[in-house]
């Protein structure tokens, strides 16, 4: 394997609707499978490619109807976590993981420092340069911006099952996450469940949402809930609610003052 990763192939940027109108941008780290191609399968059988290891089922699904829906623009992510988790730093062990949960990934054990770096230079700078040019147009625009990001969790993580349906995280600013906490009522929805702070997820959301003092919040479906279309769309319906009623005074202020 080379240090050239991904030669011919795409931006890890797949940018949905960036001049949307709304608050909200959304991002979806985990939306694909896709390993680049001078990576092969990283050692791993097709049927390992299609589970949560490897990407957030359904995720991609409930961000893209949300963008639709409110109107906002979507960054995700091209490629697999397997190759390189976005939401990770680059001194995180779990950014290009030699052991997924219970799964070994062959592909990702003794990598060479040039090998890191490519992934690092090729998926993660790129990734998070996209999502930063959004922010600073936007912010060149004056809209105002919440961030929102997008994510699918496992029912039963190391043989433990999972009951709740919804995690809403947040790590030191928590307005935005309350918020959405409030509105998901009927909803088996918890605070940074099934992760927090703790584990390292918040990542994204703190270098792109924190450090601008924009709200910003991550939002975890349970993913058996959104693995078909129809799941997908009613998650995508009660979330898209919950996010309309956190803007709509301020939609009603600005049509009064208009």
């Amino acid at each position: 394997m080379g240090t050239s990763l991904l030669r011919e192939e795409e931006s890890p940027a797949i940018l949905v609707n960036e001049t949307g109108a709304s608050p909200f941008v959304l991002i979806c780290e985990h939306a694909s499978n896709r390993l680049p191609a001078v990576l092969g399968s990283l050692g791993l059988a097709p049927e390992d490619m299609t589970r949560h290891i490897a990407w957030d089922i359904g995720a991609d699904a409930v961000a893209r109807l949300l963008s639709a829906r409110l109107d906002a623009p979507l960054i995700m992510q091209r490629y697999s976590r397997l190759a390189y988790d976005c939401n990770r730093p680059p001194e995180s062990p779990d950014a290009m993981p030699a052991l997924s949960e219970i799964f070994t990934i062959p592909g990702n054990q003794s990598l060479t420092p040039a090998q890191r770096l490519a992934r690092i230079e090729e998926i993660y700078r790129p990734f998070h340069a996209a999502v930063s040019r959004l922010l600073d147009r936007r912010a060149a625009l004056g809209q105002d911006t919440m961030v929102v990001s997008i994510h699918s969790f496992t029912p039963v993580y190391k043989g433990k099952r999972r009951t709740l349906e919804v995690g809403v995280l947040f790590d030191r600013d928590e307005r935005l996450g309350r918020r959405i906490l409030t509105g998901l009522a009927g909803v088996d929805a918890r605070a940074n469940e099934p992760y927090g702070p703790q584990d390292g997820v918040l990542h994204t959301l703190n270098i792109h949402g924190a450090v601008r003092g924009l709200d910003h919040a991550m939002i975890e479906i349970r993913n058996d809930l959104i693995s078909q279309p129809e799941g997908q769309k009613a998650w995508a319906g009660t979330i898209g609610a919950v996010l309309e009623q956190l803007v709509m005074p301020q939609s009603k202020t600005l049509a009064a003052r208009g």
